[in-house]
């Protein structure tokens, strides 16, 4: 059966360039991969193809939205390593749901048997949940991916995305696989965070300038190692990512917390740092020095 994961996080984390990245080691994995883009700007798949892919609303704008005229090549593009690469655009600014966008998308790729051909869908969604609409995705996703950082804004993003999961999972077969930290060099708020909602935490990758140049080029970490091999162990982080997913970890329908009490929780973080404890050893040694 065909895995379909949907990647959230709050917006400018990363989330695109995690995606692309992911996708290209599930394909180095042997899988046969299609990324949605489900994000107006349409740049999720830059980094696999290079260039800003058609839309698919705008291909169905060009058709009057008669979908027996479209072709699979008119809307599905190839990317690094063999990704297929869907864009779904989105409505004009201000105006429409992105939701409905995501559902035309889902209609169209169905009508064109698409789903069938592939092993691996991945939805690459924009920013944080805020409604109903910038959820659709996760009804059609066996799990969810949430980016994030070791900051207060995006595991507040995070915990908006973990009550998404929860209410989605009343109705879908829907899991949360877990969390990415991402341009992270600590995890202490992180681990704070999971203590308090437990959820795994798939891979934690540290502040790689070579993660941030990779998408001004449009290349994934995977193209540029060809050439630059000692990028492999950037790889590696994404290819164990690719690899707890291809196991279909049994994932949790998290408990997010409340608003008010993640609040208070990350900000006691701090505020009131808890400060390590010295052991008598150790304060002897203080004491010889």
């Amino acid at each position: 059966m065909t895995l379909k994961l949907a990647v959230y996080g709050k917006g400018g984390i990363g989330k695109s360039t995690t995606s692309c990245n992911i996708s290209a080691a599930l394909a180095k994995r042997g899988k046969k991969v299609l990324q949605i883009g489900c994000d107006p700007k349409h740049d999720s798949t830059f980094t696999l193809t290079g260039f800003l892919i058609p839309t698919i609303i705008d291909t169905l704008q060009e058709k009057d939205f008669h979908y027996e005229d479209i072709w699979p090549e008119d809307v599905i593009y190839d990317g690094y390593a063999g990704v297929k690469c869907v864009e779904a655009g989105g409505p004009p600014a201000g105006a429409g749901c992105g939701g409905y966008v995501v559902g035309e998308t889902v209609k169209l790729l169905k009508e064109l048997n698409a789903f069938d051909e592939f092993d691996v869908i991945l939805f690459d969604v924009l920013g944080d949940v805020v409604c109903g609409g910038f959820a659709a995705p996760l009804n059609y996703a066996d799990y969810c991916i949430i980016v994030t950082d070791n900051g207060f804004d995006a595991l507040f993003a995070a915990n908006r995305i973990a009550a998404s999961v929860r209410e989605k999972a009343r109705t879908h077969p829907l899991r949360l696989a877990g969390l990415i930290g991402n341009r992270t060099s600590k995890r202490d708020l992180i681990d704070k965070y999971v203590s308090h909602v437990p959820m795994p935490v798939l891979e934690i990758l540290p502040l790689i300038e070579d993660i941030r140049v990779s998408r001004v080029k449009g290349k994934t970490l995977f193209e540029m190692a060809q050439s630059d091999p000692s990028l492999n162990y950037v790889c590696d982080y994404y290819l164990n990512i690719a690899d707890q997913l291809i196991a279909k970890p049994e994932g949790v329908v998290p408990q997010d917390a409340q608003d008010r009490e993640l609040f208070s929780l990350l900000s006691d973080f701090y505020l009131n740092p808890q400060k390590p404890q010295v052991t008598a050893e150790e304060e002897l040694d203080l004491m010889m020095v």
